[in-house]
């Protein structure tokens, strides 16, 4: 039985964790570098050579448990794979008190996600760390392709995007210029965290394209954007929303295999493994 960062098979039951963790091996839309389909196995496989103590909260976070909840597979159709996603997504969701979490593949995995959580919870907020917008409605002749990963939720949900830097003229007119928070004037403002947090409120999924971190620091992803977020920053704006609000899922997603994917790969393991970490001290737990 394989489990989450190799942890005690008594810390990776459903009935004994607080955690569930969803895989999406899916890169079907991506449109320059491939790969992402490796991401979780390459997530997993750095997760198991990580240290298992967090220094920041001096906690523990496995022994809280984390469940595997199964690999969805399903890459008939872009469609199909949403809806695969969808059905996943909600069977664990009727799990109560329990975090629900996804590592992909392509951004195009959080659709169904996103939609299956936002069902669950009112008053959802999307908060999506990012190099692009993806507010595509359709590309490439489908509503589930990765350019499109966050158009719905923009259209159901308080979307709030961070570290943008890179969109298409069509799909300004999709963004909502008060809920974005623009890469360039991250650059130059010491206040954003705060000016961010005032726009997240309530249940909060979080969706983060490891393209959003500057390539510096997370080079294998499908399209490595320059000027992105940098490690210690993003780590306080998490640990701020965990503390403020209600987080009832998150996904990372775009981990792309390469010649050399292993600082991505082992940056994805210790993100996921800090926001368990925060999760739990918001809960008291």
């Amino acid at each position: 039985m394989q489990t989450y960062a190799g942890i005690p098979e008594e810390n990776a039951t459903l009935e004994n964790s607080k955690v569930m963790l969803v895989t999406v091996p899916y890169d079907g839309t991506s449109t320059w570098g491939k790969g992402a389909d490796k991401g979780p196995e390459l997530f997993l496989d750095a997760s198991e050579n990580m240290e298992l103590y967090d220094i920041e909260t001096n906690t523990e976070p496995y022994l809280e448990g984390v469940y595997i909840g199964g690999d969805i597979t399903e890459k008939s159709s872009p469609e199909a794979m949403t809806e695969a996603v969808y059905q996943k997504t909600k069977e664990l969701l009727s799990n109560e008190g329990k975090l629900f979490t996804l590592f992909g593949g392509e951004h195009s995995v959080s659709i169904g996600s996103i939609r299956a959580v936002g069902e669950k919870f009112e008053n959802l907020t999307v908060l999506q760390l990012d190099a692009h917008t993806d507010l595509r409605p359709d590309f490439h002749g489908s509503t589930s392709n990765h350019a499109c990963a966050v158009y719905e939720a923009s259209k159901k949900h308080n979307l709030v995007q961070v570290g943008i830097r890179s969109c298409d003229i069509e799909e300004m007119e999709h963004v909502n210029k008060e809920q974005c928070f623009w890469a360039h004037e991250i650059a130059k403002k010491e206040d954003w965290i705060d000016d961010v947090l005032e726009k997240v409120s309530g249940n909060v999924y979080i969706t983060i394209d490891l393209d959003a971190f500057d390539p510096s620091i997370a080079p294998s992803t499908g399209t490595p954007e320059p000027g992105g977020l940098q490690w210690y920053p993003t780590l306080e704006l998490l640990k701020k929303v965990f503390e403020k609000c209600n987080v009832v899922a998150f996904d990372i997603v775009e981990l792309m295999d390469s010649p050399m994917p292993k600082p991505t790969a082992f940056l994805a393991a210790k993100l996921y493994y800090k926001m368990l970490a925060y999760y739990h001290i918001s809960k008291g737990q």
